[in-house]
């Protein structure tokens, strides 16, 4: 069993990897014209009863991040996995309210029992014109999670780091769309795939933490849509 002073330790670090988040900017593809401002909610916590699979120590074997898959219906990024958050509302008084709500809206989580470490500088998501703040966040008293309207939401997840920093979890995805061809990392969860801009926010902050090891970027595979 990994020691609370490595959960502690893990937490620390994801605070420090927080003033590292300027130097990704640059790999995301810009937004063309106007972009609507939107956050998400980058939550980790202490993974409960579900066990890791691997035993890397560069993280605390129990230490998890909230995700959730988005419903294959949607018109902006069908079937994705995703970070819990959406687009700014009027009444949000900031871009931590705007991720606390969505989260809430999405999962049914309590974000009393959520503690902000940090926000991230805003990343552009240009398949969807959006410019999006994450909201980095620790679990300090987890609730119960799950969809909460299906018809945006089919699955909410809390997935082991270790598992994502596993090298055999990791790989390159290309999508090929309108002639065009994208790479990034992305990320094989038990047959989940994790790619595009969630997975490009965890691979950045997986380096920026040091928490990153070495995997074969050239272990190509591409995305079907």
């Amino acid at each position: 069993m990994t020691s609370q002073k490595t959960v502690a330790g893990a937490r620390a670090e994801l605070i420090a990897a927080a003033e590292h988040g300027a130097d990704w900017a640059a790999r995301y593809p810009q937004n063309i014209g106007r972009a609507h401002p939107a956050s998400v909610l980058m939550l980790f916590g202490r993974l409960d009863s579900v066990p890791a699979t691997s035993d890397e120590t560069t993280v605390a074997a129990d230490l998890d991040v909230l995700l959730q898959r988005r419903a294959a219906t949607l018109s902006s990024h069908p079937g994705q996995v995703s970070f819990p958050g959406g687009r700014r509302e009027a009444q949000d008084a900031d871009v931590i309210a705007t991720a606390l709500r969505e989260a809430q809206e999405e999962t049914g989580l309590d974000p009393a029992g959520v503690e902000v470490l940090a926000t991230l500088p805003e990343l552009p998501l240009a398949a969807s014109n959006h410019l999006v703040t994450p909201v980095l966040a620790w679990w300090r008293s987890p609730s119960r999670v799950a969809a909460v309207d299906h018809a945006e939401t089919v699955e909410v997840f809390r997935v082991p780091v270790a598992q994502l920093l596993d090298p055999a979890t990791r790989f390159t995805s290309v999508l090929s769309r309108a002639g065009m061809t994208f790479r990034g990392p992305a990320f094989d969860v038990d047959g989940t795939i994790v790619w595009g801009f969630t997975a490009m926010v965890l691979d950045g902050l997986f380096d920026a933490a040091g928490w990153t090891i070495p995997w074969d970027a050239a272990d190509e595979r591409p995305i079907e849509l």
